[in-house]
């Protein structure tokens, strides 16, 4: 049996095909999920009085993966609002700020990519760069290297040699939260991936889903997640 991988769902006004709004999931994380052993099931974005019971929803899954999506506000970071940040949903954050807290309690194996990364900065109680200014490195819509720390979990899954990723962000960690260590920087310094001291967790800044089926270090981070995850359904069974 396939590990069941949570995948947190993004809520959409609308999609093809349904009269009425969504709760989606982007297609490459699920056939990244697929593609590396696991199931991918995503998570329904239930209103704030479910999320209560959240942590009890997600205790039976095997791993989670926090993805991409659009700006988080600001004011769970404690900031102003910047003319570029672009909010667009109050419960989509509750929910990703919800499970985010809830991995990190129970422990789920989990891979936070972008968003997913900025998200468990800011429940760690760090903070963001609204919007990156110009620099030698472009991270929206681009491509750009990244070299994991030496000695790193990243550093295991990936290889210590620089590699090709895929990068759509033009907010950055900042202040970084209590009990993360920075594991990869781009070479203009941005932030690119974060590691827990306690609970199982890999962030990256870039988006593995997008070269993971060319590039081997993006697929290894896929497999990584479900390689925990199956150690986690064999201790609890």
């Amino acid at each position: 049996m396939r590990p069941l991988i949570l995948v947190v769902g993004r809520r959409a006004a609308s999609v093809s095909g349904l009269r009425f709004s969504a709760t989606v999931a982007a297609e490459a994380v699920c056939e990244a999920v697929f593609a590396t052993g696991g199931e991918p099931v995503v998570l329904h974005g239930a209103d704030r009085g479910q999320l209560l019971d959240l942590p009890r929803r997600m205790s039976g899954f095997a791993g989670v993966l926090l993805p991409g999506g659009s700006d988080l506000d600001p004011v769970h970071y404690g900031q102003d609002r910047h003319p570029e940040t672009s909010p667009d949903h109050d419960e989509q954050d509750a929910l990703d700020l919800a499970a985010a807290r809830a991995v990190l309690e129970l422990g789920i194996p989990t891979l936070a990519i972008c968003r997913g990364l900025q998200v468990v900065n800011t429940v760690c109680g760090g903070t963001l760069v609204q919007h990156l200014p110009p620099g030698p490195v472009e991270h929206l819509d681009a491509l750009h290297e990244v070299t994991a720390e030496g000695g790193s979990r990243l550093e295991a899954v990936v290889g210590s040699q620089a590699f090709t990723v895929s990068s759509y962000h033009h907010q950055a960690v900042d202040r970084v939260g209590r009990g993360l260590r920075v594991t990869a920087r781009s070479a203009d310094g941005c932030v690119e991936a974060l590691e827990h001291s306690s609970a199982d967790l890999l962030a990256v800044q870039w988006h593995p889903e997008d070269l993971a089926t060319s590039s081997r270090q993006d697929a290894a981070l896929f497999a990584d997640l479900i390689d925990r995850a199956r150690i986690r359904k064999e201790v609890a069974a």
